[in-house]
């Protein structure tokens, strides 16, 4: 029984090593912090992969055995690398309701286009419904390096209630949509929330 148990450690250690043999590795990344979220949470220094599948972790020296002459080395310098990522959540009745509404700036290089589309789609909005710009965009990915001011907003919009989701902490809203929203300097602050105003009190 004993010598069963040790022929089976054996196997266990001896059997991954056979089948990785079966395989040369494509890429071998070396020398970076391999973040594997195994259960001990262990961070190697390097990654060999085939096709799509990770055949080992490890240390450099150690993976860099397993290189043929067609296997790509990249020096990863310390970077971190970690598991692909999957975002699996889906907006489908938001998607579904609103997808002729909403309008993306993802991609969008520069600031006089992304208006440009503004204006484009409150010129195809139907009577009593809203732009809407949701999220994916941020000021840097624009040329000017800056965010539209309202006034451009306004201008590309019209009467067109409008609202501009920013990164999800913030939003634009135009002339138009505070009118329909009924805001004013009146308005109170919605709970953990922040309507600002300009120096009369107004809401901008």
């Amino acid at each position: 029984m004993k010598n069963s148990f040790v022929l089976l450690l054996c196997l266990l250690f001896i059997l991954p090593i056979v089948v990785f043999a079966q395989q040369s590795p494509d890429i071998i990344i070396t020398n970076g912090k391999v973040i594997t979220l195994n259960p001990e949470n262990k961070i190697e220094e390097a990654i060999a992969i085939a096709g799509n599948k990770i055949l080992a972790v490890g240390k450099s020296t150690e993976l860099l055995q397993l290189k043929t002459a067609t296997t790509k080395v990249i020096d990863a310098r310390g970077k971190t690398i970690i598991p692909g990522l999957s975002d699996n959540h889906l907006h489908i009745i938001r998607g579904g309701r609103f997808f002729n509404l909403e309008l993306r700036w993802d991609g969008v290089k520069t600031l006089s286009r992304a208006l440009q589309m503004l204006k484009e789609q409150a010129a195809r909005t139907p009577k009593g419904e809203w732009v809407r710009v949701v999220g994916g965009w941020n000021e840097f990915q624009f040329a000017e390096k800056r965010l539209p001011t309202l006034n451009e907003i306004n201008a590309a919009t019209g009467s067109v209630p409008t609202f501009i989701l920013y990164l999800y902490g913030k939003a634009f809203v135009n002339k138009a949509g505070l009118r329909t929203l009924g805001l004013d300097a009146n308005s109170p602050n919605p709970s953990m929330g922040l309507i600002e105003k300009d120096i009369n009190g107004n809401p901008t």
